[in-house]
């Protein structure tokens, strides 16, 4: 598991660097594509696809696990109307982020999940691009992640009543590169920008949901998020006067490298994305 060291080197930058060049209400995960053409209209089909796959809606109390800087959080209880939400991260930023926006019956805690001591249960579940901090790449290596990823559906199990939905995704990794360069740049991406964690194959997904949740719908989105990612990129470097003077050349280079590598990665069926369906299993 990342540990909060490791996951501040990802998202601790600077809440203001991040909010240059991701949407406006600052999602750093893929966005549905589908019938749109802005980051921002993908970026809201997303967050409503997963607001159907964990039935959000009036009345319900939602987890989010890894929620970010609360884009998740905001549309599910301003849009979606839920009553109770309670959103987890690691990420000191983050939580401040979730915090300013004031959301109504949101509590956003810093929170290693495995620590997770919920005070009610929760009717949705939504988790996006979280799972891939929960195995280290030396976890993966030694057959430990199967393991790993079974527990987090099994404490998740726990906080929820019978008959919960649970909206899920991941990054995968697909095939590994056969070109120099490009190991070169994933091994960057793994070790410099997301140190310990790595991306899931779907096939651990299906292993380790039993015997708690059922998978009744999966989606991959490759081609979402090559196009998200390049549109990230564009965004980084139309602020790159403004990045170079207030965070350094450093920062600007490793994340420019970083977009880039993501963006041929997608391309090259390296990695892809999937988004799940879950239920409970009574």
């Amino acid at each position: 598991m990342s540990n909060q060291q490791e996951v501040e080197v990802s998202y601790d930058v600077g809440n203001e660097f991040f909010r240059l060049w991701l949407d406006e209400k600052m999602n750093y995960t893929c966005g549905n594509w589908d019938g749109v053409d802005t980051l921002e209209a993908a970026q809201v089909a997303k967050l409503e696809w997963h607001a159907r796959a964990a039935n959000v809606g009036p009345g319900k109390r939602l987890l989010d696990i890894g929620c970010g800087w609360g884009a998740n959080l905001e549309y599910q209880t301003r849009v979606k109307g839920c009553t109770d939400a309670v959103g987890i991260t690691l990420s000191r930023s983050q939580c401040e982020e979730v915090n300013r926006r004031n959301l109504p019956g949101v509590a956003a805690k810093v929170c290693d999940y495995r620590d997770f001591r919920p005070d009610f249960k929760f009717d949705s579940v939504i988790s996006i691009c979280m799972m891939e901090h929960i195995a280290t790449p030396e976890e993966v290596r030694e057959g430990k992640h199967i393991g790993l990823y079974r527990d987090f559906f099994r404490r998740i199990h726990g906080w929820t009543n019978p008959g919960a939905s649970f909206g899920l995704q991941t990054i995968l990794r697909n095939r590994v590169p056969r070109i120099k360069e490009d190991l070169e740049d994933i091994g960057f991406v793994t070790y410099k920008i997301f140190p310990g964690g790595l991306s899931l194959r779907l096939e651990d997904i299906i292993k380790a949901v039993n015997p708690y949740w059922e998978i009744t719908e999966v989606y991959t989105r490759r081609e979402d998020y090559e196009k998200t990612c390049a549109e990230w990129l564009a965004r980084l470097r139309k602020h790159e006067g403004t990045i170079r003077a207030q965070w350094g050349d450093v920062v600007f280079d490793d994340y420019d490298r970083y977009l880039r590598t993501c963006v041929r990665g997608f391309h090259m069926h390296y990695q892809s994305l999937a988004q799940y369906v879950l239920r409970r299993i009574d």
